[in-house]
């Protein structure tokens, strides 16, 4: 049994790791600060269902309670998935993006450097590779230039942890996951909000000319990479959290269309700034070391999430 604390463990992919780490019968502690990035109620609904954690309202940022929480809690792994997501939101926020996602992640270093034992896995992103060409993307890949704020934020985290590790001996996992969707998914991401708009008849947003292809990745497979993580956590290592498989916006449009039973209307707009053509995860690395295997398929994950989302709109 594991003494763990997730940050962001009220959020899509925080959630679904806590139910499966409270399954299992380890102890969970969440650490979440409820902001109105999206409807705060749903993550409290989140967390609502997550019996047997212990549930603190606060920020990472906080000094005080992160040490008061390290002390209480003996924790065996800090699981770190509290950050300011999305890309282009990041345009408009940057300082704000780098407050939480680099002093946020300095600040929780600082508590397990000063405590022996706990290991680290930090949650990355895709979105570190920019605009690489050479796909699928391979964690030793050249990536020095992330084409958003949001991208160098989760690289300045990836950084400070490796140094972190280097100094200190921090058993450290950076996961960079791959577009992730399902159930509780934010409502803000494509699939959720493709499919919202789509069954109100309302026009979707669409971006470029359909050509740009991302690796969706359904959550129970995320989940199962980060669990793997978990319990292989030594050293330093950066594992492709994907399912190395790709899918154009057109044939998402199409496929979503074919779920719902309606023909989606499109506002076509032109690429957005700090997007990038391709994300393409090689995930042999993630294979050999932690047995991760994916299998959802997006045809798939897309009917699990539309059978979600019914049930939550019923």
């Amino acid at each position: 049994m594991n003494r763990t604390l997730v940050t962001g463990g009220a959020g899509f992919i925080g959630s679904h790791l806590c139910d499966q780490l409270l399954a299992r019968g380890d102890e969970v502690t969440v650490l979440d600060n409820f902001n109105d990035f999206y409807d705060p109620a749903i993550k409290r609904r989140n967390a609502a269902g997550l019996e047997g954690a212990r549930i603190v309202e606060g920020d990472f940022r906080d000094v005080e309670l992160v040490e008061s929480l390290f002390d209480e809690g003996n924790f065996d792994v800090l699981v770190h998935l509290g950050a300011m997501a999305g890309v282009r939101p990041s345009l408009l926020d940057p300082l704000h993006y780098e407050d939480v996602n680099v002093r946020g992640t300095l600040n929780l270093l600082e508590a397990i450097r000063k405590r022996e034992g706990i290991r680290l896995v930090f949650a990355s992103s895709s979105s570190v590779y920019g605009s690489n060409e050479d796909v699928p993307f391979r964690e030793e890949a050249d990536i020095h230039h992330p084409v958003s704020p949001y991208a160098a934020t989760k690289r300045a985290g990836e950084l400070m942890c490796f140094t972190y590790h280097h100094l200190y001996q921090i058993p450290t996992t950076c996961l960079r996951f791959f577009t992730v969707y399902g159930p509780r998914q934010r409502p803000e991401m494509a699939i959720h909000k493709f499919i919202r708009m789509t069954m109100a008849g309302q026009p979707i947003p669409f971006f470029g000319d359909g050509t740009t292809r991302r690796d969706y990745t359904y959550i129970d497979d995320i989940i199962d990479g980060v669990v793997r993580s978990i319990d292989h956590c030594e050293g330093y290592e950066i594992y492709n959290l994907g399912e190395s498989e790709t899918t154009s916006l057109s044939e998402l449009v199409t496929a979503i269309g074919e779920v719902c039973g309606k023909q989606p209307v499109l506002d076509r707009q032109p690429m957005q700034p700090g997007d990038v053509v391709v994300t393409y995860a090689d995930i042999s690395k993630a294979r050999k070391k932690l047995g991760y295997a994916p299998r959802t398929l997006v045809s798939e994950g897309l009917r699990r999430f539309f059978a979600w989302y019914q049930e939550q709109e019923s």
